[in-house]
């Protein structure tokens, strides 16, 4: 079991950066035998991938709308994952959510992961 919470959303304008911040809770199975995964959701459209990062933390997987802007990382010792958010434009806008997945496998499904945080609000305002 993997409980997640996001935080760090919230109201920005254009070009503006945030640190997005997910902690997750597990019993039975260590964080480190979890990839993490960023997913988000704007208004009227289906949940896409955003970052992925395997459990070691040593690869991570990037969608083509927000390579070299968004950068994911992990912290094992402190059970999070953290999305720093660069440079964004208002089609950034999305609830951002994080998700946790087995660690031989990698998908930018949505439907391919079990365990959800509530996900964190992020507004850019143009």
């Amino acid at each position: 079991q993997v409980q997640l919470v996001e935080s760090g959303g919230g109201l920005v304008q254009t070009g503006d950066s945030l640190r997005l911040s997910c902690a997750a809770t597990t019993s039975g199975r260590s964080f480190s035998t979890y990839n993490m995964v960023w997913f988000r959701q704007a208004p009227g459209k289906e949940r896409e991938f955003v970052a992925h990062i395997r459990w070691s933390g040593g690869s991570t997987n990037y969608a083509d709308s927000v390579k070299g802007r968004f950068i994911i990382s992990r912290d094992n010792a402190n059970n999070t994952v953290d999305l720093q958010v660069n440079s964004l434009k208002p089609e950034d806008t999305a609830v951002y959510s994080c998700a946790a997945g087995p660690a031989w496998e990698f998908s930018t499904t949505p439907d391919r992961y079990k365990y959800w945080g509530q996900g964190t609000q992020v507004t850019v305002s143009s």
